[in-house]
C-alpha cells in the first residue's frame, strides 16, 4: 500500500500532492492518503464518491486516512 502523508503544513492546498499521487499511482495499487485538513479530506472524499470509487475512512485523533484502490480512473 502506498502511504501518502499530507499532514504537514503545505504553502498550497494539500488537495493537490493528493490528485498527483493518484494520477501517478498506477492501476491496482493500493492508496492511504492521510490529512489533517478537515475540508480537504471531505473534497477528497466527495471526488471518490463522484467516481463511484470505494473507500475505507479512518479517523485516528487529528488525522483522518482515506483507503482505496485505483483500478483505471484517475
Amino acid at each position: 500500500m502506498k502511504t501518502i502523508d499530507l499532514c504537514v503544513p503545505h504553502p498550497y492546498s494539500p488537495l493537490i500532492p493528493a490528485v498527483k499521487a493518484i494520477c501517478e499511482a498506477d492501476e491496482g495499487e493500493q492508496l492511504e492518503i492521510i490529512l489533517g485538513d478537515a475540508t480537504a479530506f471531505n473534497d477528497l472524499k466527495e471526488y471518490l464518491a463522484e467516481r463511484h470509487i470505494g473507500f475505507r475512512e479512518i479517523y485516528d485523533g487529528e488525522q483522518m486516512r482515506l483507503q482505496f484502490v485505483k483500478n483505471g480512473w484517475s
